[in-house]
Formats: C-alpha cells, sequence, structure tokens
C-alpha cells in the first residue's frame, strides 16, 4: 500500500522497508503491518502511529499522569498553563509512557509486545500473531470455552503481578487490550499505564483493571465471577509479599476495626498543605 505520510520518516531512516496493510484504527493511534530488515532478515512488525489526545479530558488523564516526572521546568510550566506547546509536551510524555513501560514490562518477563524503536511519534514492535502466522485477535472478538477462559484468567492474573512486580499498573486492561496470540494471552496499549508506588490512585486502577477481567472471563466461566483477586493482589503488595510465585485464592476478607478518624484527618490536612504548596510554587514559577 501507499506509504502514510507519518510512516515516510521511518522509510527514508531505513527504520522501515514498507507497509503491507494498515491494521487498525482506534481513537488513540492507527497501528500499520509493516516489513523490517533487521540483520540482513525481512521481518513483519508493528508500526503504531499516534494520533492527537482529542477522545481524552484532564479529569481522565489526571489519574494516569499524577506523579510523571518532567525533567525540563520549562515544558512542566507550558504543561501545568496548558499552553500549546504545553499540550504538545503533554502529548510527548503520553507517548513515551507507553514505550518506557513496554521495555520495562519486556525486560520483567510481562507478556507484551517486544518494541524495537520509538521515532517521530510512531513506536515499531513485535506484531503478536496467531498459530495461523496472521495477526492475533483481540481477547473480546473470541468465543471461549469454560476452560479456556479459566486458563487465560489464570494467565492474565499473573501478567498483572508480573507487571506490580516491575512497580507498573496498566490502567485501562480489559479484554479490549489484549491480544490472543499462538501461545496465550498479550497486553497491548500502555499509554495510560502508572506508576503503582508513586500514584495515589494505584489502588483503584488496579482493582478496575483486575475486575474487568473478572467481568469478562466470568461471562464464560461464571465461577470466576465470585472471585476477589484484586484485593487478594494489592493486600499482598502492600505487606511486600507480592512475587510471580505467590499463590493466589481469589479469596479476600477485609479487616474490621475502629477507624483512624484522626489519621484520616491528618492525611487530608497534608494533602491541603501540600496543594497549597505546590500552587505557591506555581506563581512563583510564573
Amino acid at each position: 500500500m501507499r506509504t502514510p505520510p507519518r510512516l515516510q520518516s521511518l522509510v527514508d531512516e531505513g527504520l522501515i522497508d514498507t507497509v503491507v496493510r494498515q491494521l487498525m484504527s482506534g481513537k488513540e493511534a492507527m497501528a500499520y503491518v509493516v516489513r523490517c530488515t533487521h540483520d540482513g532478515v525481512s521481518q513483519t512488525r508493528c508500526a503504531k502511529v499516534y494520533k492527537e489526545a482529542t477522545q481524552r479530558s484532564f479529569r481522565q488523564a489526571v489519574d494516569y499522569t499524577e506523579n510523571r516526572k518532567v525533567k525540563n521546568t520549562r515544558m512542566a510550566r507550558a504543561m501545568a498553563k496548558g499552553t500549546k506547546f504545553g499540550r504538545q509536551a503533554q502529548e510527548a510524555a503520553w507517548q513515551s509512557a507507553e514505550v518506557d513501560a513496554l521495555y520495562r514490562l519486556a525486560a520483567a518477563g510481562v507478556r507484551v509486545p517486544t518494541p524495537y524503536n520509538f521515532h517521530d511519534g510512531v513506536l515499531l514492535m513485535e506484531l503478536v500473531t496467531d498459530a495461523q502466522g496472521d495477526a492475533a485477535p483481540r481477547m473480546n472478538d473470541v468465543a471461549l470455552t469454560p476452560g479456556e477462559a479459566r486458563a487465560h484468567h489464570a494467565m492474565l492474573l499473573l501478567q498483572v503481578v508480573r507487571m506490580l512486580c516491575a512497580g507498573v499498573v496498566h490502567g485501562d486492561l480489559s479484554e479490549f487490550n489484549v491480544l490472543l496470540g499462538e501461545e496465550g494471552p498479550v497486553i497491548i496499549d500502555l499509554p495510560q499505564a502508572i506508576d503503582a508506588a508513586g500514584n495515589n490512585h494505584a489502588q483503584r486502577v488496579l482493582l478496575r483493571d483486575v475486575g474487568n477481567l473478572r467481568g469478562f472471563f466470568g461471562r464464560f466461566a461464571p465461577e470466576l465471577l465470585e472471585t476477589h483477586f484484586g484485593p487478594e493482589i494489592w493486600d499482598l503488595y502492600q505487606r511486600g509479599l507480592l512475587t510471580p510465585e505467590a499463590p493466589l485464592t481469589g479469596r479476600f476478607e477485609r479487616k474490621s476495626g475502629a477507624v483512624d478518624l484522626g489519621g484520616v484527618l491528618r492525611e487530608i490536612d497534608d494533602a491541603r498543605a501540600e496543594e497549597s504548596a505546590r500552587r505557591l510554587r506555581m506563581q512563583v514559577a510564573g
């Protein structure tokens, strides 16, 4: 097919030989099947071309971007003020978050596409395929037997645990962001990945991710709907006991006890003081 304008620079740089076809188009990106030469061998890969973030509101993005570091102070001020340059910088940071997460998770043994390069707003990565060598389908397009649902659910829970052990929460995990490859599920689409230790929304987001998996696979294996893996995983993580080998039961009992009202109020006061200090710093910097 004709080379899309956004991929031309990768062709010029020799990162892509030819564009085979469009793979998918979503609200955040378009993906293409491309051919590349590596060490003299022609390979089929996937090129993910990011769109401008016209679909994401600040309310949606703030949960994910909390505690993401921006080293350039001018860039940070522009992002806070919402200038044109700031919006461009924010979008670049959003894209690089997926690239960083992919490299980090691939190194941790998580089942994600292998990343190869990031150039000019295009992520070049592994093309996940099925047993026939075709592009793997999304999990939401696959009908499962109860046994398959239980097996895929267990494998994905292991990936969630490995991600959390690597300090990452996917942030938008569901059947729409999982491909069914030849050797099982592969997790994709990570621009909203968050730092588990540095983001105050991490627990809520992880519980939602695990709940999404439970809801989908529970359609095929209803007994999964009665499980509570999310709270169990987070509890082990908080207590420093979470490892990929940690046995999970799917059962979790919340500890009852008196609420430390004084502690809650202190946390609220600390948060207010921190926000006031942040606004003051912004005024001084502006």
